[in-house]
C-alpha cells in the first residue's frame, strides 16, 4: 500500500512539475511575443482591397480596375444558414469558446488519427482574422503561438459578430474573389441572400483549400467536402434530415461569372483611370473609388456601334483575308476542340471558331465557337467574303460557303443574338466544360480576319 501510495505521489509531482514548465514556458513566449503583436485596433483601420469602378451617368458598368474581386458586406446582409455553414466547416464553436477552442482542436486530432486527413482545422476562425489580417502564413511554432495570443486579445476587444464579419469579408475562395459576397457573384451570379443551401455549403468548402476543392476546377473533391460540410451542419442542428437530403442530391451548380462591362467606353474609362491615379495613387485601385462619367450609356454605345461598323465596312471591301489557322477536326472531340480552341484568343465581341462542316446544298456551315460550342454559319453571312490579293485587288464574289471556308479553318465569327445564345462559363477560367452540353447551335456571323492575325 505504501509503494502504491509513494508511485502516486511520483507521479502526481511529475504531473506538477511538467504542468509547472509548461506554464513557465508558455509564460515566457506571452511575455517575450506580446510586445510585438499588433494591436488590435488596427483591425478596424484596414481597409479591404475593393477595386476602382469606373459608371456611365445612368450607372452603367463601364470599367473595373484591380487585382482583387471583392465587396464588403455587413453581416446582417448575409442568411444565418450561411453563417452555420462556415460554422460547421470551420468552427462549429465559434459562439461559445474564447479565440481558442481546445475541444476543437481535441476533435481534430481524433480525426487525423482515426482517418488519417484533417476533416477540419484545429485554428478557430478568431485564429484565421489574426492569420489573415496581422501574420504570414509560414508554417512555424512561433507563428502559430502568435496567431493564439493575437486571437485571444482580438475576442477581448471586438464581439463576435465583428469578428466573424472580417473573416468573410478577408478570406480568398479562389478565382480571384476574396470575401463571401464576391464569391458568390464569381460562381453564382447571385447575391448572398439568393443562394440555395447546396451552394452555402459549396462555398463554405472553399477556404480550407480554395484551389483543391474549386468546383470548377476539381467538381468531384468539391462535391465530397460540400456534403462532409451538409453532413456537419446535420449533425451540429443546423438543418434538418430532409434539407441534408435534398442538398447532397444537388447538382453542381458553378460556373465562372466575370463581372462584364455594360459600355463600350475603354477611353473614357482609361481617362478616368489615369486621373485617379494621379489624385490618389495606387490607392486608386484597392480603396473602392466609384467614379460617375457625365457619359450616357446609350449614346456612347451608339458612338462605338457606329464606328465600328464604319471600320468593318471600310475592311471588307479590301477582301478576306483568310483563316488564322487550321485544325484537325476528324481526330479532335467536343471536349477536345473546346480545348483546343483556347490558344486562339477572343478579340473584344469576336470569337474564334473551327469549321466542322460545309453543306453547299444547305447553304451553310457548321463551326464550334469558342464559349459557345456548336454554331451555324448561314451563306447570307459570307457573301461579303472576296479572296483579298492585294490593298487594291480581290477575287470573285463567292457563290457558296465552300468558296469561303473549308473543315478545319479557324476564322472569327460574331455571335448574332447574344440574348439569346446560351454561353458556357468564361472559357479563361473553366474546368473541362463540354460544349457539346448546348442543345441547339448558334447563328453566327463570318467577320474579318485580324490584321495582326491573319495568314
Amino acid at each position: 500500500m505504501s509503494h502504491l501510495l509513494r508511485t502516486s505521489r511520483l507521479f502526481a509531482w511529475l504531473f506538477l512539475t511538467g504542468l509547472s514548465v509548461a506554464v513557465i514556458v508558455g509564460s515566457g513566449f506571452y511575455l517575450y511575443l506580446r510586445p510585438g503583436l499588433p494591436p488590435v485596433e488596427q483591425l478596424l483601420e484596414i481597409k479591404l482591397q475593393t477595386p476602382l469602378r469606373v459608371y456611365s451617368k445612368d450607372n452603367r458598368l463601364i470599367a473595373k480596375f484591380g487585382e482583387k474581386r471583392r465587396a464588403p458586406i455587413t453581416i446582417e446582409q448575409i442568411p444565418t444558414i450561411q453563417l452555420q455553414a462556415f460554422m460547421a466547416a470551420e468552427d462549429s464553436r465559434f459562439y461559445e469558446h474564447h479565440g481558442v477552442d481546445i475541444k476543437g482542436l481535441v476533435r481534430a486530432a481524433i480525426e487525423l488519427i482515426s482517418t488519417g486527413s484533417i476533416q477540419s482545422g484545429g485554428s478557430t476562425i478568431t485564429m484565421q482574422v489574426a492569420k489573415n489580417y496581422f501574420l504570414s502564413r509560414d508554417r512555424t511554432f512561433i507563428r502559430k503561438f502568435n496567431e493564439i495570443l493575437l486571437a485571444i486579445q482580438i475576442e477581448r476587444e471586438l464581439d463576435k459578430n465583428r469578428i466573424f464579419e472580417l473573416y468573410l469579408n478577408k478570406i480568398y475562395l479562389g478565382n480571384r474573389a476574396y470575401g463571401i459576397a464576391a464569391a458568390a457573384r464569381v460562381y453564382y451570379n447571385k447575391p448572398v441572400n439568393e443562394l440555395s443551401l447546396a451552394q452555402m455549403a459549396m462555398l463554405a468548402g472553399l477556404p480550407k483549400a480554395p484551389s483543391a476543392y474549386n468546383p470548377l476546377a476539381d467538381p468531384q473533391r468539391a462535391l465530397v467536402r460540400r456534403d462532409w460540410i451538409l453532413g456537419r451542419m446535420k449533425e451540429l442542428g443546423f438543418i434538418s434530415v430532409d434539407a441534408y437530403e435534398l442538398a447532397i442530391q444537388a447538382p453542381i451548380t458553378a460556373t465562372y461569372n466575370a463581372t462584364e462591362a455594360e459600355v463600350d467606353a475603354d477611353y473614357v474609362a482609361e481617362m478616368a483611370r489615369a486621373e485617379m491615379v494621379r489624385r490618389f495613387g495606387d490607392e486608386a485601385y484597392t480603396d473602392g473609388y466609384t467614379v460617375t462619367l457625365t457619359v450616357d450609356s446609350k449614346e456612347q454605345q451608339s458612338a462605338t456601334d457606329s464606328l465600328r461598323s464604319g471600320l468593318e465596312a471600310y475592311d471588307r471591301r479590301h477582301g478576306f483575308r483568310g483563316p488564322i489557322g487550321q485544325i484537325d477536326t476528324e481526330t479532335l472531340s467536343g471536349d477536345d476542340l473546346s480545348s483546343t480552341m483556347l490558344n486562339y484568343p477572343r478579340i473584344e465581341s469576336l470569337m474564334p471558331a473551327v469549321i466542322t462542316a460545309v453543306d453547299d446544298d444547305k447553304g451553310e456551315a457548321r463551326a464550334h465557337v469558342r464559349r459557345f460550342g456548336p454554331a451555324v454559319m448561314p451563306f447570307e453571312t459570307m457573301q461579303w467574303a472576296q479572296r483579298y490579293k492585294t490593298e487594291n485587288l480581290t477575287g470573285p464574289k463567292p457563290k457558296k460557303p465552300s468558296d469561303v471556308v473549308s473543315v478545319g479553318d479557324v476564322v472569327y465569327v460574331r455571335v448574332d443574338d447574344l440574348a439569346k445564345a446560351p454561353t458556357l462559363p468564361a472559357d479563361e477560367e473553366r474546368s473541362n466544360v463540354a460544349a457539346s452540353g448546348i442543345a441547339e447551335p448558334v447563328r453566327v456571323s463570318l467577320m474579318q480576319t485580324p490584321k495582326a492575325e491573319a495568314h
